[in-house]
């Protein structure tokens, strides 16, 4: 079993890589969509067999070099979230994209110990763009270290969003923010349905924010390690710190964020 980060990122990395193969696969051959609607969900709400072998292959290749380790993830991957060692895994982070041949989706992979984000792997299997961090030591893009902007006003700056599968309260409470940040005179908004690729997209600079009112903890895991390892802030889109909890999210560079805070508490669904 590896007990280095070195050796817990190559696990990561390999795990996402062998996550994106089957991604990579999926998308060449074609796909059947499936809602959720049957459980509860609603028809925009899908899943393919895509995102469960994909989160197969990675929670078997984990397992097998730390069967000790806990492993949580999207597809009913249950994990005890106050164990020493946990995994958080989205195995396709981004699935409308997906199905929509939408090249923008990721697989994310974090690393847990202790409760604490340690490790974090964010990878587009079609671009082959690939975020990394590891704590105390950094955030990378494709090897080469990146850092948040450097943007202290609003005005100076793009502002990513998404939006929950809740077309009611909650969009109305995203429009209203979204809004505000407008009145602020932003440069744009950018919604483009991948948080875990949003947060990277804060890490390095590309976004002086993102913003959404819910995101599960495979969401934002990985990603989360990612902006904080390139210098910025990260918390729920109240000012709390983030858990293992669906929670809403807002991340950004040191300078905009009490006044991004500002306007997501404000407009915070209840």
């Amino acid at each position: 079993m590896p007990s280095d980060l070195a050796s817990i990122l190559r696990l990561a990395e390999s795990a996402a890589e062998a996550g994106g193969h089957v991604l990579h696969r999926y998308w060449n051959d074609g796909v059947e969509l499936r809602n959720k609607s049957d459980v509860g969900g609603k028809s925009y709400d899908l899943v393919s067999d895509a995102d469960l072998e994909s989160q197969s292959v990675i929670a078997n290749l984990i397992a097998n070099i730390c069967p000790d380790h806990e492993l949580m993830g999207e597809e009913d991957l249950v994990g005890d979230t106050e164990a020493e060692h946990l995994w958080v895994i989205d195995p396709l982070d981004g699935t409308n994209n997906f199905l929509h041949h939408v090249p923008h989706f990721a697989v994310s992979i974090a690393y847990y110990h202790n409760g604490t984000p340690t490790v974090g792997v964010v990878l587009n299997p079609i671009t082959g763009d690939t975020y990394t961090a590891v704590k105390g030591d950094g955030a990378k893009h494709n090897g080469a270290p990146v850092r948040t902007a450097t943007a202290t006003e609003l005005s100076t700056a793009l502002v990513g969003c998404g939006f929950y599968y809740d077309r009611g309260a909650m969009m109305r409470s995203t429009l209203s923010a979204i809004e505000d940040f407008f009145a602020h005179d932003i440069h744009g908004i950018r919604r483009f349905g991948t948080a875990a690729l949003d947060l990277c997209a804060v890490a390095s600079g590309m976004f002086g924010a993102f913003f959404e009112y819910k995101l599960s903890p495979w969401d934002f895991a990985a990603g989360q390690l990612i902006v904080t390892e390139a210098g910025g802030k990260i918390s729920d889109a109240k000012g709390n710190p983030l858990g293992l909890e669906p929670s809403s999210v807002l991340a950004s560079c040191p300078g905009l964020y009490e006044a991004a805070l500002e306007i997501t508490a404000k407009h915070h669904p209840a």
